[in-house]
C-alpha cells in the first residue's frame, strides 16, 4: 500500500487539488501560504478542491467563510489575472448554464428590473454613506489632478457637467441617479431642473431627501417607462444592468426623449471582450443580473440611432476610487458591525478589492462616451 493510498480518499483528493492549484499559481508571483502579503493564507483543509470545484464563486465564498485570508487581496488578484489565470476562474459548468439562461431569459426585463436594487442597493444606506463620500457617488471618480476620494468624486461630476455643456435652465434626465449625487450638483452649481429614476426604493428616499430644496424629481421607475424631453440626458454607472439584449433598447428609448440638439453622456464600465458573461460570485452577491459591455456592443447598439461625439477611458482611476472605498469600509466598520455579520464585512471586503485588482491589471475599463442625435458643429470634449 502506497503512502497517498493510507491517508484516504478525501485527505488525497485535497493533496492533489494542493497539486494542480500549485501548477497553475507557477509563474504568477503567487504562492499558497507565502510570505508576501498578496500570498493567500490557507486555514481549511478542503479549500484547493472547492476552488478547483466552483472556480471563482467558491473562491469568493470561501473567503467570506473564513477559509483562507489575504493581507492584499487586490495585489493578488491582479498578479493573477495578469497571469491569464481570469478565464480558469470560471468553470465550464458555470460558462454553459449563463449562456443558456441568457439565452431563454431576459434577465434584465422590466420585470425582474428591481432584483439588483432590492439585493445590493437597498441593503442600507447606512453602510453606504460610511463607504462612500458626501457626494454618495457610487461610481468611478476622477482622479487627474485629485488627492482625495470627495475631490475626484466632484471632478466627476463636473467633467460629466462640463461635456454636457450644461446651461441655466436646461432639463436633464438622470438614469440610474443613485443617493441623487449629480442631481445634486447639476442642480446646485448649474441651475438646472433634474429628473432623476432609480430601481432602488432606499437610494430614492435618501435622494429625495437630500435634494429636497432643489428643483430636482427623484421617481423610482425602470428606463423603458420614461416619457417625456430633455435638453440633456446622464447615466452613470446603470448601464452595466442593462443587459446584452435590451442594449439596443436602451439605445431607442434614449433617442426621442433627448431634444434635437441634446447630449448623452454614458458612463459605464467596460469589458476587454464581447462575451455573454459575468463573474458568477458578482452575479449572485453583489450585482445579480449584471453584464459589462464591450466596445464593440455599444458601437452595434448605438448604431443608426445616436452619433457618438467623444469616448474617454479612465478606467485606471477605479483602482483607486475602489481601494478608497476599502478604505472607508474598514475604517468605519465598527460604527455598524451591530447590524451586520461579519460575512457581509468580509463580502464587502473582497468585492471593493477584487475588483480593484482587476482595474489594476487593465482586466476592466471605465468609460464615458457622449452621443448626440446629430446636432450640426463641433463637439470639444474637455478633460
Amino acid at each position: 500500500m502506497t503512502s497517498d493510498q493510507r491517508i484516504g480518499p478525501i485527505a488525497l483528493s485535497n493533496i492533489r487539488a494542493r497539486r494542480v492549484l500549485d501548477a497553475l499559481l507557477e509563474g504568477s508571483g503567487v504562492t499558497l501560504n507565502g510570505p508576501a502579503p498578496w500570498d493567500p493564507q490557507v486555514y481549511h483543509p478542503d479549500f484547493c478542491s472547492r476552488v478547483l470545484r466552483q472556480g471563482s464563486l467558491g473562491l469568493g465564498e470561501a473567503y467570506m467563510d473564513g477559509w483562507w485570508e489575504c493581507e492584499r487581496l487586490d495585489d493578488m488578484t491582479c498578479r493573477l489575472l495578469l497571469h491569464g489565470l481570469g478565464e480558469r476562474a470560471h468553470t465550464p459548468s458555470e460558462r454553459m448554464m449563463y449562456r443558456l439562461q441568457a439565452g431563454l431569459i431576459n434577465l434584465q426585463s422590466k420585470a425582474r428590473a428591481y432584483i439588483v436594487g432590492e439585493t445590493h442597493y437597498d441593503l442600507g444606506n447606512d453602510l453606504f454613506e460610511r463607504m462612500l463620500d458626501p457626494t454618495l457617488c457610487y461610481s468611478c471618480g476622477y482622479w487627474k489632478t485629485a488627492s482625495t476620494l470627495h475631490e475626484a468624486q466632484l471632478a466627476k461630476l463636473e467633467l460629466a457637467c462640463r461635456k454636457l455643456e450644461l446651461r441655466p435652465g436646461m432639463r436633464v434626465l438622470d438614469i440610474g441617479c443613485g443617493w441623487g449625487s449629480f442631481a445634486e450638483h447639476a442642480a446646485r452649481h448649474h441651475n438646472v431642473s433634474v429628473t432623476g429614476i432609480t430601481i432602488s426604493r432606499e437610494q430614492a428616499e435618501l435622494a429625495r431627501k437630500r435634494c429636497a430644496n432643489l428643483p430636482v424629481a427623484i421617481e423610482l421607475k425602470d428606463y423603458r417607462e420614461l416619457e417625456g424631453r430633455f435638453d440633456r440626458i446622464v447615466s452613470i454607472g446603470m448601464f452595466e444592468h442593462v443587459g446584452h439584449r435590451n442594449y439596443r433598447t436602451y439605445f431607442e428609448t434614449i433617442r426621442p426623449l433627448l431634444a434635437e440638439d441634446g447630449l448623452l453622456l454614458l458612463h459605464t464600465i467596460g469589458s476587454n471582450r464581447t462575451e455573454v458573461s459575468i463573474d458568477p460570485w458578482i452575479n449572485r452577491y453583489i450585482f445579480p443580473n449584471g453584464m459589462l459591455p464591450s466596445i464593440k456592443q455599444i458601437a452595434d447598439a448605438s448604431e443608426g440611432v445616436l452619433l457618438m461625439e467623444d469616448w474617454q477611458n479612465f478606467g485606471a482611476d477605479y483602482d483607486t476610487t475602489l481601494m478608497a472605498w476599502l478604505h472607508n469600509v474598514d475604517t468605519h466598520w465598527h460604527e455598524i458591525a451591530n447590524r451586520y455579520s461579519e460575512r457581509t464585512r468580509r463580502m464587502f471586503r473582497y468585492y471593493l478589492s477584487v475588483c480593484a485588482g482587476a482595474f489594476r491589471a487593465r482586466d476592466l475599463q471605465l468609460w464615458q462616451i457622449v452621443f448626440s442625435r446629430r446636432r450640426p458643429g463641433r463637439y470639444d470634449a474637455p478633460r
